[in-house]
């Protein structure tokens, strides 16, 4: 097992329990990821940085929504309460949160107090897997406790992925 990332740490601080899955950093994609894990597509939960187009709102937003499925960025704007809303080039993702594209995770970004959505098919889940902080690190966490440590705002905010060549890395 890799290292104890600062995601665990807060997780043990807050006592909540998680379970760590390893896959080969080398891997990207969360569909990819689920499919390596053996775990079902809905439950892998990607975390994609949004950004508003309204320059009064520099910082960014944490978007967490299924593989399966792609942001909805005019859904997304509306849960926002702003105007319009981007993603974030890769490039630009990872000089503002410092973490690798693939490897960008809520919980290893916290004390930066982004506000962090995660779409609403989740709240019927009792467990989504997400980022660890670090490619190749993957943590199994309890919807619950997780919707309040890091007080996400519940929305929805996807929609179905209907190619299956998607654009996401």
């Amino acid at each position: 097992m890799a290292e104890k990332l600062n995601s665990m740490r807060i997780l043990e601080q807050h006592k909540i329990p998680y379970e760590v899955l390893a896959y080969p950093d080398t891997v990207h994609d969360a569909q990819e990821v689920a499919e390596i894990l053996g775990v079902p597509d809905f439950m892998v939960y990607k975390t994609l940085v949004v950004q508003s187009e309204n320059p009064t709102q520099p910082k960014p937003y944490l978007v967490m929504i299924a593989s399966e499925n792609k942001l909805d960025l005019k859904k997304m704007a509306l849960a926002a309460g702003v105007k319009k809303v981007r993603m974030a080039a890769h490039k630009d993702a990872e000089a503002m949160t410092g973490l690798k594209v693939g490897g960008i995770s809520a919980l290893a970004l916290m004390q930066k107090g982004w506000q962090v959505y995660l779409d609403q098919p989740a709240s019927q889940l009792q467990h989504i897997v997400m980022s660890a902080g670090q490619r190749g690190t993957q943590l199994r966490v309890p919807v619950v406790p997780l919707v309040n440590l890091l007080r996400v705002r519940l929305a929805e905010i996807s929609i179905p992925n209907e190619d299956d060549e998607s654009g996401d890395e």
